[in-house]
């Protein structure tokens, strides 16, 4: 079996509805670091000198390859990252090797099953 990384950078306030839709399009968890920072093509408004942005989460997902672009593109509209710039960014990697995903593998197994 092999698997891709998924790496979300999304507002914090839909990170629990892009985890939720994530979950339904097979991913089977994820990673999620708060209070990420980023910067875009758009430099951020200030108000008196302080910058007005919102919270960003990074949410890390070890998906099945098969599952990997369906949970993207969900993601991506979820968060609605077509919508207006700023919103965030998802990418995928190729992970070479995985452990710890023994118990995943089961589970995986009938969701590719029924992908394909």
């Amino acid at each position: 079996m092999h698997f891709k990384l998924i790496i979300a950078f999304v507002e914090d306030a839909v990170t629990d509805t892009v985890m939720k839709e994530a979950r339904i399009a097979g991913a089977t968890g994820a990673t999620i670091i708060n209070n990420a920072r980023g910067e875009g093509i758009k430099r951020q408004r200030t108000f008196f000198g302080m910058q007005l942005e919102t919270q960003r989460d990074v949410l890390m997902f070890v998906v099945e390859e098969h599952l990997c672009r369906k949970i993207l593109e969900r993601i991506a509209k979820v968060a609605g990252f077509d919508e207006e710039p700023g919103k965030g960014i998802a990418i995928q990697i190729d992970i070479q090797d995985a452990v710890g995903v023994a118990h995943q593998v089961e589970r995986l197994m009938g969701k590719i099953e029924e992908e394909l």
